[in-house]
């Protein structure tokens, strides 16, 4: 077992031991949405950001939403701003700012007319994307939405995954990156960026 997959599995055994307080538990988006505003500065009003470099978190799947937060609480994760907003979350804050950005609508982007959308489209097929994001990217369970995110933020996740310093739960896209050049990545964020 890879020192990545260790990690991937202790992540995984803190998130299912703590799954009956943090996905969807009493839940109460209402309260998420007060507690969201914090998040607004960052990740735009109702979770749809205006950065590029910054996620949109309207749409995500709660459980994904409540397991990125509890990595970032569990130092799994880390980031200059995240980590330490993480720090002090509660289970019942994960599941009520996960119930509240999963309620949320993400916008259609306007389609950017210089993006080869037919390279883009291949990779996905090639790397089978659908069968973990689900059918129309959009994301399922603990796995992220792709449809419609940031491109410039999916290049940096891609290009972490690739160069094995972006934390991976499962070790499944650190192994799915490293065959794409910087060209295959913009191609594919863009493709991916500009779904609806």
């Amino acid at each position: 077992m890879s020192v990545l997959q260790g990690v991937g599995a202790r992540a995984a055994a803190i998130f299912f031991a703590c799954a009956p307080a943090c996905p969807a538990v009493a839940a109460d988006a209402a309260a998420g949405l007060q507690k969201a505003q914090v998040c607004v500065a960052c990740h735009g009003p109702d979770g749809v950001s205006a950065n590029p470099t910054v996620p949109s978190l309207a749409g995500q799947p709660a459980q994904f939403v409540a397991t990125q937060l509890l990595m970032y609480r569990e130092g799994k994760r880390k980031d200059a701003q995240m980590s330490p907003f993480a720090a002090n979350l509660s289970n019942t804050d994960l599941n009520d700012l996960a119930a509240y950005f999963a309620a949320q609508k993400l916008p259609a982007r306007a389609a950017d007319a210089t993006t080869d959308t037919q390279t883009g489209a291949r990779l996905a097929r090639e790397l089978n994307c659908v069968q973990c994001h689900g059918a129309t990217l959009l994301g399922q369970q603990h796995i992220p939405r792709l449809a419609g995110q940031q491109r410039e933020y999916l290049k940096t996740q891609l290009r972490g995954f690739k160069a094995q310093t972006r934390f991976d739960m499962d070790g499944q896209m650190t192994s799915a990156a490293q065959p794409l050049s910087e060209a295959d990545i913009d191609a594919l964020a863009a493709y991916l960026a500009g779904m609806r």
